[in-house]
């Protein structure tokens, strides 16, 4: 029998199905009658594809402007581009701030410099990703909008050319009631409208209905679209106009993705999907919720309901789930936000979102977090065939357990969640080939894949002192077995037989190639290298030298997790004075206690009036020294890395 080898850098990925491209909308039921938009404005926007197998991952978290940088991103789109189809990232035009900003307050549409990057490295970014076949969903903030601000007015917008055509928008394309009727109050002549949705009193609210506001917004779109080269739009807060608009700047720029922010309850987002005439897909907030209180409370009935979008099949298609965002997230002690966060068994929502239909949207501190982990549920995903347009149906409905069986396109996966999960779940005619804390995966042994899949719950990667990968495969049900070589070489019918228990040790860097023996022969083999570092737990002191007009140095500290070191609110904690060559100096000692483990920090001036401080200091994990250098046009001083000195 003629062997087949296969080189994928995580666990199983086999018979990966083509997206769906239908633009079949698919739609039943009585709908709501939007105006008909324009003959020469309809375009084959579709909302979402159909049968999408594509996870989505949201690029950034709330003030991650180092995390998502465009140029970080870039560098990490080998990795990134093997297990997500679409990133959505900031808003990423001029805000004509002098300090970061996440782009939620826009002010320029076609000059695209932000806190994230520049232009040409906005459009490397999204040129790298798509070369990789990722796309880049852009976050279209169009509810509203800025003023110019540094002495303008309320209405000061600015005037952009693009390909020689001039576009300003008016006082009169904001609605006539907004900011509850303060800015008609400031004596400007507005639209003659009021405003079709929520009022946000932070910006101001454009008219949807003025010929120049789609004017401006079409042209907008399909410069990120044609010229910029994004793939997708992300609607920031749709419930601010009628969602018919929707519908029509998609038709307009011709887009295939697109999603909507409608924060509401169940039947409020279907009617506005109603109301895109399907052209837009929304966020399933009531999954969000219902996933959070089983999360939270340990309580897995509350996943056994009706009432989300994946539910209903004739919207299950236009569902993106998620577990956490930008706005539910914990910010510590940040105020002026809604703080919702999932605090326990964040693995396992994750888990159960991932094997669960709709697209699913991995929330970037979830994925910098666990990983490898969230790695292998997306293979075991992809391996299923679970699309956007799955089936499934509930088997146990219990307070300690929730399982749920869905069916891909190349078979059946079982996801089990609750204290009563793991490594014991079991099933018969499935194999358990993923397992953690309260959750597990359980995969039939005769769907498509059965005879020719390899699962490694371990992805490649950079590991320290050893890693232990456990190797499964449902063609063990049949009387197969596993071998594997750790050289990289081929395995033969007579190498190392794979322990029972599917676990393989590794203490040293290898390249781990498992085979299946079927019949006499290998049928198939994987290969995953694992690169294992040595590591000692120690201490990383950082020194900062005091700057001569600077009293007390304080340092504040941070992890990548985001959580505080220091137990204590800003500015921190008083550095330790010591003399280093006849100069002052200050430090502070961290734990590093497990490899690749990092801290952040910030110098500043303590409890002073008019105190400054420096920039962020990110990724610290030995002893490191710096001075004080230049500040920017926010006033935060740069510090320059002089290790090399000591």
């Amino acid at each position: 029998m003629k062997i087949r080898t296969f080189t994928y850098s995580a666990a199983v990925v086999l018979l990966l199905s083509a997206c769906a491209k239908s633009s079949d909308l698919g739609i039943t039921g009585e709908e709501p009658n939007p105006p008909k938009p324009k003959v020469e404005e309809v375009g084959v926007s579709q909302g979402w594809p159909k049968d999408y197998e594509g996870v989505m991952l949201q690029g950034f978290s709330w003030d991650s402007f180092d995390d998502t940088k465009w140029t970080n991103l870039s560098s990490q789109a080998d990795e990134l581009s093997k297990y997500f189809s679409l990133i959505w990232v900031p808003q990423s035009g001029d805000c004509n701030t002098p300090y970061k900003n996440m782009g939620y307050m826009p002010v320029y549409y076609f000059k695209q410099n932000s806190s994230f990057g520049t232009e040409s490295e906005l459009r490397e970014m999204i040129k790298t990703f798509k070369e990789k076949g990722t796309g880049i969903v852009a976050d279209v903030v169009i509810n509203h909008r800025n003023n110019l601000g540094a002495g303008g007015s309320w209405v000061d917008f600015p005037v952009e050319t693009y390909k020689g055509e001039t576009f300003q928008m008016l006082p009169t394309d904001i609605v006539a009631n907004d900011d509850g009727g303060n800015t008609a109050k400031q004596g400007y002549k507005l639209s003659i409208n009021n405003d079709e949705g929520a009022d946000w009193g932070g910006c101001r609210d454009l008219d949807h209905k003025s010929e120049n506001v789609q004017k401006v917004l079409k042209a907008y779109l399909k410069y990120l679209k044609n010229d910029l080269g994004y793939t997708g739009f992300r609607y920031d807060m749709v419930k601010g106009y009628d969602g018919y608009h929707v519908g029509n700047y998609n038709d307009a720029a011709n887009i295939e993705f697109s999603v909507g922010e409608y924060w509401d309850n169940n039947e409020a987002i279907k009617i506005w999907i109603n109301r895109t005439n399907r052209k837009s897909a929304a966020f399933d907030f009531q999954f969000r919720y219902n996933v959070r209180d089983a999360a939270n409370n340990g309580d897995w009935t509350k996943l056994n309901t009706e009432n989300n979008l994946i539910h209903d099949v004739n919207f299950r298609r236009y569902a993106v789930t998620f577990v956490e965002n930008h706005d539910m997230q914990d910010r510590g002690n940040a105020s002026g936000y809604t703080k919702d966060p999932i605090n326990n068994n964040i693995l396992a929502a994750n888990a159960y979102m991932l094997a669960m239909p709709g697209t699913p949207c991995v929330f970037l501190p979830h994925w910098k977090k666990y990983k490898e982990e969230i790695k292998s549920m997306i293979d075991i995903r992809k391996t299923v065939g679970i699309t956007n347009m799955s089936d499934y149906k509930i088997l146990t409905s219990e307070h300690d357990l929730f399982r749920a069986e869905v069916t891909g396109k190349n078979g059946k996966l079982i996801v089990c969640v609750g204290t009563k999960a793991g490594k014991e779940s079991a099933e018969a005619g499935y194999t358990n080939v993923l397992n953690g804390n309260n959750y597990a995966y359980l995969l039939e042994n005769t769907g498509k894949y059965a005879g020719n899949t390899i699962l490694f719950d371990k992805s490649e990667g950079t590991y320290y002192n050893s890693v232990a990968v456990k190797v499964s495969s449902p063609a063990t049900a049949k009387s197969a077995k596993l071998v594997y070589t750790l050289d990289g070489s081929d395995p033969l019918v007579t190498s190392s037989a794979v322990p029972d228990n599917g676990i393989i040790t590794l203490d040293k860097t290898a390249t781990l190639s498992v085979g299946i023996v079927q019949n006499g022969a290998i049928t198939t083999i994987v290969r995953h290298k694992y690169t294992v570092l040595s590591f000692t737990p120690h201490k990383a002191r950082v020194y900062f030298k005091k700057p001569a007009d600077w009293n007390e140095v304080y340092i504040w500290a941070w992890d990548a997790d985001n959580s505080a070191l220091l137990g204590v609110q800003w500015p921190g904690v008083s550095m330790h004075a010591t003399t280093i060559n006849g100069e002052s100096w200050y430090y502070y000692d961290f734990d590093i206690n497990k490899g690749g483990y990092t801290v952040n920090v910030i110098f500043n001036q303590g409890k002073v009036a008019n105190a400054v401080q420096t920039k962020d200091i990110v990724g610290v994990s030995k002893d490191t020294y710096y001075e004080l250098g230049v500040a920017d046009d926010t006033g935060k001083y740069s510090v320059v890395d002089v290790t090399s000195k000591h």
